[in-house]
């Protein structure tokens, strides 16, 4: 038993419920409602979740299937992701998208608890562990199921879960730089945020002379690239850590275009 990968496989069934809450009754939700500047609706969001968690299955399953996926992506790496969504969210009604979402993510989560000790699965990027592919697939459900809940005038929870998320920013910064064509500096920044619950999240030396301090769910939504740095309560001492904030990105590939800032959005108090 790996307590660690139960943990965050119990932390990602609980934000991929919420979730799910928001688009049930299916007949409810308007699934066709765009909800992201890039022209992504309901449908969109909840094909991209189950794609990427068949992605995963199909990782750790290896062999032809796996080497297929990633010439693929080999030919587009830019628009692969994005054809993908568009193809599976053309491919099925509503009810059937959640239904394929549910299984899927059932299946991922237990083929990740078989994964041997020690065992590293292929990616896109790096090998990952199996606590490393399910903190992934964490950070994916939390970014999309921001843009789930803000589309449908929902409003997320702020809960000690984004620390996973928080954590693939800090730990992915060196490719968050080579994203913008930069050279990551390699200076020590000291991580410093506070937790929803108020408890005290720190990476890096104490004596660092870069520091980002702030809150921790601010963070996870800067690191999704789901808010502008103007729009969270995070600050920077020091030059990397400056350039830190506005390059952090916790998702492989390129950054995409930044959201919108709050005082543009028609929600926006």
């Amino acid at each position: 038993m790996n307590a660690v990968l139960d943990g965050v496989l119990a932390d990602l069934a609980a934000e991929s419920d919420q979730i799910e809450a928001w688009v049930t009754p299916v007949d409810a939700v308007d699934w066709t409602a765009v909800i992201t500047p890039e022209g992504w609706t309901v449908t969109h969001q909840i094909a991209h979740l189950a794609w990427t968690d068949q992605a995963s299955l199909t990782a750790i399953g290896g062999g032809e299937p796996f080497d297929a996926l990633m010439s693929l992506a080999m030919n587009d790496p830019v628009g692969f992701v994005d054809a993908e969504t568009e193809r599976w969210a053309a491919e099925l009604p509503p009810a059937e998208q959640l239904s394929r979402w549910q299984n899927g993510r059932a299946a991922l989560a237990a083929a990740l608890r078989e994964v041997p000790a020690g065992e590293k699965l292929p990616w896109f990027g790096p090998p990952m562990s199996p606590t490393s592919m399910a903190t992934a697939r964490f950070m994916e459900t939390w970014g999309h199921g921001h843009d789930v809940a803000e589309g449908l005038g929902q409003t997320y929870p702020q809960t000690d879960r984004c620390k996973h998320v928080c954590h693939i920013g800090v730990r992915a910064r060196g490719n968050a730089f080579a994203m913008r064509g930069e050279q990551d500096p390699g200076d020590d920044i000291r991580v410093e945020l506070v937790a929803p619950s108020g408890e005290l999240w720190t990476w890096g030396g104490e004596d660092a002379g870069n520091r980002v301090e702030g809150r921790g769910y601010d963070f996870a939504l800067l690191a999704t690239r789901r808010r502008q740095r103007d729009d969270v309560d995070l600050r920077a001492i020091g030059p990397v850590a400056d350039r830190f904030l506005d390059v952090v990105q916790a998702f492989a590939g390129m950054p995409g275009n930044d959201p919108k800032s709050l005082a543009e959005r028609p929600s926006a108090s």
